[in-house]
């Protein structure tokens, strides 16, 4: 029993769609191997069974001879046998060799997607992911699955065509020859078959993020009453897909109608021909009943043909999605160019471009007006971008392992995420209690059926803004990191939860140090230090209290404190 995920899944091969297939066959060759060779066994032992027919009919009826009748019925028999059972194991190994692949894929774009962090939505749309994920892993997986029937066909049709040879060379070099020209007709379907799943594929990409951004962000379209634009902006988008789909679909069609018509024309003509030679008297009884079963029987490896073209097609467009987001490289790199010694625990934090010096173990507020920049200077201070210097104990941050930063330094921005899985999973082995307690989110606690062991749907849509908000807040204080980073932590909570969650967020991160970016007076009432910070830059250091004085300062809290 295969366990998933995979300890090791092995590199891919990003050079071409082709070579990225070939990867995955190599990399679990033995279940492909063994698919391979029970389709050999279970479509050869289907071709031999026209063979036996005719010598039934030749040696045990024709020839009256009952021995030779029964020894060519136990054969028969023997053959369903050997094509019952590996007919079950060949199909037990496609499916290993699908899932094996599928799941295989799914682990490099779900590394990939971890690897990139927070440099993913930068570099590509969340609906190129979840497409990639959910379609393109599938549609590698199909092209795994096809290799046991496929290998199967080729052999088979090998063998009747030898067969046929043997009983008379005219019927076989029709059968050698037509089968690579019943091949080569199938091209000029699948050519356009390649480029228009291509453009479906894109065109259901942008769709898939459209309304990935577009439920992301409902709340807010019903507030200012954008939904009638979206709703307009996405029916364009849903018809273009239409439009795409539809000639995919007239390929697909011309396609499976090739598949049925050729493989047709091709059985008629093997079957005008063998009759021709009974009654000229060149072939026997039994090897017109043979030539009938083959003609039959050609049907299955000749669709198979047809369908493993098709599978390879979809797989060859999948893989060169899968490898354009799997080529993909982080915004910042895992690996300082000039590494540097670790600064000790507890050293100040001072960002260049800015001014702002961070004290260890303080709580420091940061008020600017324009939020833009507060945002900026929040990812700055946590290395989510690298525009200027930032030291930690005098060592840049771009000199240390990214690793090491993320571990260090903790960013809570203001698009707080959840994800899905229990709430106790979520909070992870810190002191959860506390953390809760300080992020005020008793409420939300008692609003919640199960409490902690509550099962969160995908990124906590159960739960207002305010509760998601909370939750993210205690999430990062149960973490316990060296440096907390706040970007507006409290802005989805009311006045009394605000004040409440600023004198326990002071006392719970007492000797280690916060940063805080908000322009709330209850949160920066509560801080150590505020910094004032206009076009950027730090103009003004001091206690709340005192840069009331300031008129600057004044400006962006007091009409804040009004609004509230």
């Amino acid at each position: 029993m295969q366990s998933f995920p995979l300890a090791d899944p092995g590199p891919p091969d990003l050079r071409s769609p082709a070579r990225f297939l070939w990867r995955v066959v190599r990399l679990q060759r033995w279940t492909v191997l063994g698919g391979m060779a029970f389709g050999v066994v279970w479509m050869g032992s289907q071709a031999l069974v026209p063979y036996v027919l005719g010598r039934v009919v030749d040696e045990g009826i024709a020839g009256e001879d009952s021995g030779a009748l029964v020894r060519w019925v136990l054969v028969l028999v023997g053959l369903a046998v050997v094509q019952g059972a590996s007919g079950v194991l060949r199909h037990r190994f496609a499916v290993a060799n699908w899932m094996l692949a599928t799941f295989r894929t799914t682990q490099w774009v779900s590394a990939q997607t971890i690897r990139l962090g927070a440099s993913l939505s930068r570099r590509t749309s969340t609906g190129e992911v979840v497409s990639v994920s959910a379609t393109d892993t599938v549609a590698v997986g199909r092209a795994l699955d096809i290799t046991a029937r496929g290998t199967g066909a080729v052999v088979a049709f090998l063998l009747v065509a030898t067969l046929l040879l043997s009983s008379s060379p005219v019927l076989g070099a029709v059968v050698l020859l037509g089968v690579p020209l019943f091949v080569l007709a199938l091209g000029p379907a699948l050519r356009p078959l390649h480029s228009r799943q291509a453009a479906q594929r894109g065109a259901l990409g942008e769709l898939t993020t459209l309304g990935t951004d577009t439920v992301a962000g409902l709340r807010v379209l019903r507030g200012i009453g954008g939904e009638a634009a979206f709703l307009t902006r996405y029916r364009t988008e849903s018809q273009r897909v239409r439009t795409a789909g539809v000639e995919v679909a007239r390929s697909q069609a011309l396609l499976d109608a090739a598949q049925v018509l050729v493989p047709g024309v091709f059985v008629v003509l093997v079957t005008w021909l063998g009759a021709r030679f009974a009654v000229d008297g060149s072939i026997s009884t039994g090897d017109l009943v043979a030539f009938y079963g083959y003609a039959a029987f050609l049907v299955t490896p000749l669709r198979t043909f047809t369908e493993a073209a098709d599978k390879v097609t979809r797989a060859l467009v999948a893989a060169r999605r899968v490898i354009a987001l799997l080529s993909h490289e982080p915004v910042l790199p895992d690996v300082p160019v000039r590494p540097a010694t670790s600064p000790a625990t507890g050293s100040p934090l001072q960002d260049a471009a800015s001014g702002l010096l961070v004290q260890p173990g303080a709580l420091t507020a940061v008020v600017s007006a324009d939020p833009t920049a507060a945002t900026a200077l929040a990812e700055r201070l946590t290395r989510y971008v690298d525009d200027g210097e930032v030291r930690l104990g005098g060592v840049l941050l771009s000199d240390l392992p990214l690793a090491e930063v993320r571990r260090r330094l903790v960013l809570v921005d203001q698009s707080p995420v959840l994800f899905s899985g229990s709430l106790r999973e979520e909070l992870g082995d810190g002191a959860v209690d506390q953390a809760l307690e300080t992020a005020c989110c008793a409420d939300v606690l008692e609003a919640l059926a199960d409490g902690l062991d509550t099962e969160l749907e995908e990124r906590g849509r159960q739960l207002s803004g305010g509760q998601r908000q909370r939750l993210v807040l205690a999430r990062a204080l149960t973490a316990d990191p060296e440096v907390l980073v706040l970007d507006e932590p409290t802005s989805a909570v009311d006045a009394h939860t605000e004040a409440r969650i600023a004198d326990r967020l002071h006392e719970m991160r007492a000797g280690r140090t916060t940063v805080v970016l908000t322009t709330s007076p209850l949160v920066l009432d509560r801080a150590d230090v505020v910094a004032l910070l206009v076009d950027g830059v730090v103009v003004a250091t001091g206690t709340h209290r005192e840069l009331l004085h300031d008129p600057a300062y004044a400006a962006v809290v007091l009409r804040t404190e009004a609004a509230a």
